[in-house]
């Protein structure tokens, strides 16, 4: 593909691969120097309690005194869980498609680990500074349990982004329209959904409040155009017309139309005019552009054969 050729989500994804690549360089170049203390200008002393920490895996025995030598393996912990979540966030951006429930996967992996980044690292931290973490995570875990009878919302939007994601009830990538929101799912989290619609807005929803909503991508669509003609038009003539010229239009637009439109009939005898309904099968995302063409097809199809699309008139009976 050439750079001209490529969409903006394309770009975007590369420009996030370039700079996650980017920041994993910059990590291991950071990770190489506090591995190797001597580099640094640090003390003999320091970098030989620098070295000891590092070989006993950054933990150390229960003091709470901390020096710059702990800050700098603080440090180092810190990157060596950056690296790890990057690497892994990169392989799954490069196993993940652009939609589909691959992404979807994916995706939910990747806001799984960043949770999980951030747990390990801190924790990691605490120990290296000699903080007893075993107490400080039974501490968390009471505070947890205390505060999750008022957390229930949290715990049923998790649970409900679980339940949308292994069901398949939508993936990225997927048109839905929720109450009066139309647009594509662009990411599903733990805890909420992001939707764009065509005008570029985002709305996030809890996923615990996606209910009662169409996923519109799973077949195709139809494009859906009324047209009003003449009361004076001779409806046996027109539909003669139309079954000999309402296929024509396939071919020249097949770009949008994905089978020849089709004409219903009479849909209602409106306050100006006869009222026909025209369809034709397209894809979800193309099913505005294609209503659009069809009008517009339908439109000239009747000015080349003086077919009259009347426009709204009242009469007036001027008693005698």
């Amino acid at each position: 593909m050439k750079e001209s050729q490529k969409t903006p989500e394309s770009k975007a994804t590369q420009r996030r691969l370039i700079g996650t690549a980017i920041g994993i360089a910059l990590t291991v170049l950071v990770i190489v120097i506090l591995a190797h203390p001597e580099w640094l200008p640090l003390s003999a002393e320091s970098v030989e309690s620098m070295r000891t920490l590092e070989q006993n895996f950054f933990l150390i025995d229960g003091s709470l005194h901390i020096t710059a030598v702990h800050i700098l393996t603080v440090l180092l912990a810190g990157c060596v869980t950056w690296l790890v979540y990057m690497v892994l966030t990169l392989l799954l951006r490069l196993i993940g498609k652009k939609s589909g429930r691959t992404a979807t996967i994916t995706t939910l992996i990747a806001n799984l680990l960043k949770y999980l980044a951030w747990i390990v690292g801190i924790v990691w931290g605490l120990s290296i500074l000699g903080v007893n973490t075993m107490g400080v995570l039974a501490g968390v875990g009471i505070v947890g349990l205390a505060l999750g009878f008022g957390a229930q919302s949290l715990i049923e939007d998790i649970i409900t982004g679980f339940f949308i994601i292994f069901e398949g009830q939508y993936n990225i990538g997927d048109i839905i329209v929720l109450d009066d929101f139309r647009g594509v799912v662009q990411s599903i989290g733990v805890r909420t959904t992001v939707i764009e619609d065509a005008g570029g807005n985002l709305k996030v929803v809890n996923n615990s409040d996606i209910r009662n909503f169409q996923n519109r991508s799973r077949k195709n669509s139809l494009a859906i155009v009324l047209v009003d003609v003449a009361y004076e038009t001779d409806l046996r003539a027109l539909d003669k017309l139309l079954k000999e010229e309402i296929g024509k239009l396939y071919e020249p637009n097949k770009d949008l139309f994905l089978a020849a439109p089709e004409y219903y009939g009479v849909e209602e005898l409106g306050a100006s005019g006869v009222q026909l309904k025209f369809a034709v099968s397209t894809k979800e995302t193309n099913v505005f552009a294609a209503k659009r063409r069809l009008t517009r097809e339908i439109r000239i199809l009747f000015a080349d054969h003086n077919v009259e699309i009347p426009f709204p008139q009242v009469v007036v009976h001027q008693a005698d």
